[in-house]
């Protein structure tokens, strides 16, 4: 029955340290952590949930999208286990793990319900009925959200990921101290453009950066910093909230659901129940720790999956790109 479901365990083995030092993530390095480390964490999962793989009856394997050489490695572990084991096992859409992640949390939206994926690779928008069908009305056009964030990060000389500290920074800033733009494309666009803010940041930094007379640049002080992060960051939250509460006005549905890593985003968290509150919207959130990339997510995917009996082959491949985000 649906309502026995539990989660008994949730290992996040992170590689922010690794990559942090080069700025961002390097692929091979994440190809070799992930090899070096699935296993490990496999067993540890299975400590913490105080089960044995003979009494696993399926597997839920990342099928895309994402680096290849990461997915490869862990489709190729599943394949492993279930030719050793007899398990079968199916392969998730990692965005359909994200679509679904808000049923981990307490409060569950009823179906049908608007939900917008905001995150490092993405910021889309879908209409959602049921666990399985998701239709694709809003994307976006150049960077995701949380690229934006990353490449503001990086502008500012602040470490990497950028979404985290920005955040943080932003709490002793003014969002109101900088005019960034706020792309909103065409009247009726669900669509989302975020590397023109991207640009004005840059634009606005290299303005700002007195030369001394010695020829060396003015170093900004803490102050400025935090009025540039607040600033830019209430410019993408006030689009991804408006534009995502449009959309649910379009569609006649009173359910509206934030996911993805930026959904950890207090400040778009905050936007997000304070506009719902205002225009009569029910809004749901996975708690923070479901919103980043999680394997919790992929097994309630997987676990739906399962009751349509969509067991996939062993001829089963990966892909960097999901078919679920090519068309809008």
């Amino acid at each position: 029955m649906e309502d026995d479901r539990r989660l008994l365990a949730n290992i996040v083995n992170s590689q922010i340290d690794l990559h942090g030092i080069y700025g961002g993530v390097v692929p091979e390095l994440a190809s070799r952590k992930h090899l070096e480390d699935i296993y490990p964490v496999v067993e540890q999962a299975l400590r913490q949930a105080g089960l044995t793989l003979d009494q696993v009856d399926g597997l839920a394997i990342t099928q895309g999208p994402g680096l290849i050489g990461s997915l490869l490695v862990g489709l190729s572990f599943a394949k492993a286990l279930s030719l050793v084991k007899k398990i079968p096992y199916v392969g998730v859409d990692h965005m359909a793990g994200h679509l679904v992640s808000v049923f981990l949390g307490e409060n569950k939206p009823a179906f049908p319900y608007i939900a917008l994926i905001a995150s490092g690779g993405h910021s889309s928008i879908f209409y959602v009925t049921d666990y399985l069908h998701y239709r694709l009305v809003g994307r976006t056009r150049d960077d995701a959200a949380g690229e934006a964030f990353d490449k503001v990060a990086k502008l500012l000389d602040l470490p990497y990921p950028g979404g985290p500290v920005i955040s943080e920074l932003s709490r002793n800033g003014d969002p109101a101290a900088i005019s960034f733009p706020r792309s909103w494309l065409e009247p009726d666009s669900l669509d989302f453009s975020f590397s023109g803010i991207k640009t004005s940041v840059a634009n606005y930094v290299k303005q700002n950066q007195q030369s001394s007379p010695g020829g060396a640049g003015k170093k900004r002080s803490a102050r400025e910093t935090a009025d540039i992060c607040a600033s830019f960051q209430e410019a993408v939250v006030e689009v991804l909230a408006t534009k995502t509460i449009k959309a649910a006005r379009s569609f006649q549905v009173q359910n509206v659901v934030l996911a993805g890593g930026v959904a950890a985003n207090p400040r778009l968290r905050e936007v997000f129940r304070q506009q719902g509150d205002r225009q009569g919207f029910n809004v749901f959130m996975p708690p923070q720790q479901f919103c980043t990339d999680n394997a919790a997510m992929i097994a309630l995917a997987g676990y739906h999956l399962f009751r349509q009996q969509a067991v996939t082959t062993l001829d089963m491949d990966v892909y960097s790109r999901s078919p679920l985000t090519e068309g809008a």
